[in-house]
């Protein structure tokens, strides 16, 4: 799977980095970082409830 972030929806609000810290991060200035964009099946649980937990929908999943 790869992630695929929509910046233009993304507002920082953090929901995918409390579920998935491993996976995003937010920068200085509140923008989404997402540390590995195809993370490996162990986290794949994390990763798609940081999908459904995105407050603007501004993630989703892709097969790679």
């Amino acid at each position: 799977m790869k992630i695929h972030v929509d910046m233009d929806l993304c507002q920082g609000h953090g929901a995918c980095v409390a579920e998935a810290p491993s996976v995003f991060a937010l920068d200085r200035d509140g923008r989404l970082v997402v540390l590995n964009e195809s993370p490996d099946e162990p986290l794949r649980d994390a990763v798609k409830a940081a999908v459904k937990y995105c407050p603007t929908r501004a993630l989703r999943l892709e097969p790679n």
